[in-house]
């Protein structure tokens, strides 16, 4: 499984986890929400970054000339 699929599953998962949450009566964000969030948050910033490494990395092999 490539890494943005993996990302992707576990994107997936935590979205689940976090719509069961908030279907709970309780009202209030618990700590596993923002935890989930602060995760999330960063594995989306994660892959921005191998994404703009790779893009960058590509763009600096074109010859120019």
């Amino acid at each position: 499984m490539s890494e943005l699929g993996y990302l992707t599953s576990l994107w997936s998962y935590y979205l689940v986890r976090m719509h069961e949450s908030r279907d709970d009566e309780t009202g209030a964000m618990t700590t596993e929400t923002a935890i989930i969030t602060a995760i999330l948050a960063g594995l989306a910033l994660a892959v921005g970054a191998i994404i703009v490494t790779k893009v960058t990395t590509k763009a600096e092999s074109i010859p120019t000339n």
